[in-house]
């Protein structure tokens, strides 16, 4: 059984969910990292692949994209390093990368290293739906890849059913309309949006994204969905950071304490 579906089928309310960028803040960061996030206590390990126009992303990713891809990080080399991720950590890997790279790769070679090294699942935020459908779900399915899609407070609900139903894993909520970054507090405009979905009764879990920084804006995103995704607040917080495996330990318990 795909470790996300475990997850959520142990776990309903409160996952956490980390995103970071691979080859951040050092080339070799990638597997310690990881390792030090299942530590801290989180549920799901989302491993950014750099790529040079994230356009999803705001100016806190896309700087860490920037210096991954100048410490020399590529996909090619994320693949080496995560060689032995399975023996350090046990928690459902997520990969979060642009389509264009994957592509290059070569879609079946990618799925297939994904399936052999461990990799749960993936968010592609440019994969259209459509050529999902067309292309690509049959393959995820047989190499047991979970495929997220994200939603927005501007997605219909005719939209957002179609991508329940043909996803799987988790729903990743966008929590604003604009590109991704740690903010402060959650406003009413985004509550009523949380409120909304939540009354769909969807099939799949949904986390909420873009804007969590901490235990109470945690808190408030859980309040209406199965958990939160922390990216450009923990990407801030080991940008610096002397002593990255006791600084990631000690913020994931300050935000699920």
């Amino acid at each position: 059984m795909n470790r996300i579906d475990q997850l959520f089928d142990r776990k309903k309310e409160r996952v956490l969910s980390i995103y970071f960028t691979a080859g951040f803040p050092k080339l070799e960061d990638t597997v310690p990292i990881m390792q030090a996030i299942e530590e801290g206590g989180a549920d799901i390990i989302e491993v950014g692949v750099p790529y040079s126009d994230p356009i999803a992303d705001g100016p806190t990713i896309q700087d860490s994209n920037m210096i991954a891809l100048n410490n020399g990080m590529s996909l090619k080399k994320l693949f080496v390093q995560l060689k032995d991720m399975r023996q350090f950590v046990s928690l459902p890997v997520v990969l979060m990368g642009y389509l264009n790279p994957i592509i290059q790769y070569g879609m079946e070679e990618f799925c297939q290293k994904c399936q052999e090294l461990g990799i749960d699942g993936l968010i592609v935020p440019d994969l259209p739906m459509q050529q999902y459908l067309d292309e690509y779900k049959e393959m995820f399915d047989r190499y047991g890849l979970r495929n997220t899609f994200l939603i927005s407070p501007q997605t219909s609900e005719k939209r957002i059913r179609e991508i329940d139903a043909n996803s799987n894993g988790f729903i990743y909520m966008v929590s604003a309309h604009s590109i991704t970054g740690a903010r402060t507090g959650i406003s009413e405009e985004q509550i009523a949006y949380f409120e909304r979905v939540k009354s769909m009764g969807l099939k799949n879990p949904r986390l909420i994204g873009f804007g969590i920084s901490d235990a109470e804006t945690f808190a408030t995103a859980s309040d209406y969905s199965n958990g939160a995704i922390i990216g450009s607040a923990f990407i801030k917080k080991i940008k610096d950071s002397k002593d990255l495996k006791n600084d990631i330990k000690s913020y994931i318990q300050s935000v699920i304490q």
